[in-house]
């Protein structure tokens, strides 16, 4: 499985439409094969920033989503609402047991 995690920064004239881009990513990536868990909340601590996180089944349903043309599209739009560049990591993970 991986985790992906990331944050956008808007400016205050750009968070609006950045918050319903990114709810809209979301969605839409939900519905995509091997995309375990999507989400995007606002930082508790810096109400114009953006955070992401992401569980995938494996690297090629993740592959697969970077080459979606809505992704795509919606890697630049937040690029250009952003007030810096985004920031993304993709971790490796193995789920254990608690039990």
């Amino acid at each position: 499985m991986l985790i992906v995690t990331g944050s956008i920064a808007a400016r205050a004239d750009t968070f609006e439409a950045l918050r319903l881009a990114s709810l809209e990513h979301v969605a839409r990536s939900l519905a995509e094969p091997g995309c375990l868990e999507h989400g995007v909340a606002v930082d508790a601590q810096d109400d114009l920033r953006l955070v992401f996180f992401e569980r995938w089944s494996d690297r090629a349903a993740l592959d697969a989503h970077f080459k979606v043309p809505a992704s795509r599209a919606f890697a630049a739009e937040a690029g250009r609402l952003a007030a810096r560049p985004p920031n993304l990591a993709i971790y490796d993970a193995s789920q254990l047991s608690l039990r």
